[in-house]
Formats: structure tokens, sequence, C-alpha cells
């Protein structure tokens, strides 16, 4: 487990460092409260993995779909607005997961029990309003 505290114009560095981390995963879940710099987060491993595309959170479409400059999908979901995990199951889920592309999840506590544990955890935690600590 490492843990890395950074401002925002250290995020590059963050993202960076958990691709590196884990480079043959695919699967990431993301936690922290509202605000906490999930999406943000996302959008600089996007970036590391050469996504040319606009991220923005999904919470109303749940799932985003970005393409990297090699041509390979990138799912971003975001089940903030989800009730329950068959929820998520509905808009073929477990589909995205076996892909074998990358999935960047927030909210992952809504349907950890699709999950079963397999995925990386990435916490994200306040410290002050520009200053997070990530623990992965």
């Amino acid at each position: 487990m490492k843990e890395i505290v950074a401002d925002q114009t250290q995020l590059a560095t963050v993202a960076e460092a958990i691709l590196k981390e884990y480079p043959q995963e695919r699967v990431f879940g993301f936690y922290g409260e509202m605000g906490a710099g999930k999406t943000t987060l996302i959008k600089e491993m996007c970036h590391y993995l050469g996504v040319q595309d606009v991220t923005s959170s999904p919470t109303f479409a749940i799932v985003n779909e970005y393409w990297t400059e090699d041509n390979r999908p990138l799912y971003h979901f975001d089940f903030y607005r989800i009730d329950e995990p068959e929820d998520a199951t509905r808009i073929g889920f477990e589909e995205y997961l076996y892909s074998g592309s990358y999935c960047f999840i927030e909210w992952t506590e809504k349907v950890e029990e699709i999950l079963q544990g397999d995925y990386i955890r990435i916490d994200i935690q306040r410290v002050d309003d520009a200053t997070r600590k990530f623990i992965f």
C-alpha cells in the first residue's frame, strides 16, 4: 500500500504513480467524499493513458467511454445516482469489467458486491482545501 500527499498541481504525478504501481490491472475503484477529487484524478489518469477526449464525470450518463490515442476504449463510471447494484448490471457493467479495458469507477461502494474485491482500491482523503492524501 502506498500513500501520497499532493496538491492539485501534482495530480499528474499521482496518476502516473498509480498506473505504474499496477501495470497489469484494469479496474480501479475510487473512494472519497463528494468533492474529494475522484473525477479530477481520473482525468489525469486518462490523460496519462493517452485519452484525447474531454473527460468529465458521467454522473447522469453513468458511464462515459473515451478512446486513447492508440484507439483503445477506456470506461469511466459514476454510480452516485444508482440505488442498487442491479442498476449497474442493467447497463451491462460486468461486460465492461471483463472487456480488458481500463474501468475507472466512482462511488465504488455502490457496486462492491458485483466487483467481489477484484479491483484496485484508491482512497482519497481531504487534508485541506488544496491537498489530498491518496492511498492505494
